[in-house]
């Protein structure tokens, strides 16, 4: 017996409510699959870049892939000790010049531990090359809000604020380089590079015979610190009051 026209359309549209909803299941699947491997692309192409182009520690690790990260910290106890091994071998590729491998270590340790003061120490390095210290500083001062007596971070930032200074001549900038890099001599009084960079804050300051004497106590810890350039500075203004450069 043939069903009545209004029969097979009711019948049509039960069976494509049914069909529907599993077709766009599976649509549905296919899409957030893809948006997956776009984002995973995504951040692999922007692995050199801090926090891997500015993303949250989770939406890295999301993009990652769960199962990858917990693979980097197989081999550790604890995700925070892989995290330490990460920004380690960050800073020996930064020693060989490798800033881009350097940057991924970096970021990897930060993304194992948003609360490692090194990896955002690291990064902030690595964004020292850009054409203005911002980006450098807004990390520095994140790893510094987690390790505050860090000697080499104090003086890794200090430094950026000078170089600010020398693009902007604020003196906010340098009044806040030479508070971080007084800081940084206080916590390690043989931290040579804090000690020349302070030198040149006191010679921005016109404050010379502060200048010599910050010289003289990097000099004492390293020969290698001492900038040469910043000696002629200051010699055109003052003598060396203990007549070791000339």
């Amino acid at each position: 017996m043939k069903l009545p026209i209004s029969s097979l359309l009711l019948a049509a549209l039960l069976l494509g409510a049914g069909l529907q909803p599993a077709l766009a299941q599976r649509k549905g699947k296919a899409a957030k699959t893809a948006a997956a491997g776009a984002t995973r692309e995504a951040v692999l192409s922007s692995r050199s870049q801090p926090l891997f182009g500015g993303l949250s520690a989770v939406q890295a690790e999301q993009a990652l892939g769960p199962a990858t990260v917990t693979g980097l910290a197989g081999s550790f106890p604890s995700r925070a000790e892989a995290s330490q091994f990460f920004s380690r071998k960050g800073y020996e590729y930064l020693a060989e010049n490798q800033r881009d491998t350097a940057a991924y270590r970096f970021n990897l340790a930060w993304v194992l531990d948003p609360n490692n003061a090194e990896a955002y120490h690291g990064l902030g390095v690595v964004a020292s090359s850009n054409p203005t210290p911002d980006q450098s500083i807004e990390l520095l001062e994140k790893g510094l809000a987690l390790a505050p007596a860090n000697s080499p971070l104090l003086a890794d930032l200090g430094t950026s604020y000078l170089i600010r200074y020398e693009q902007g001549k604020k003196k906010k900038d340098l009044k806040t380089g030479t508070e971080l890099l007084q800081k940084a001599t206080t916590q390690d009084a043989a931290n040579a590079a804090a000690w020349q960079q302070l030198a040149r804050a006191y010679y921005y300051q016109e404050q010379y015979a502060e200048a010599w004497d910050a010289v003289h106590k990097g000099q004492s810890t390293s020969v290698a610190s001492v900038d040469f350039s910043l000696i002629a500075d200051l010699l055109t203004h003052l003598p060396d009051p203990k007549g070791t450069f000339k």
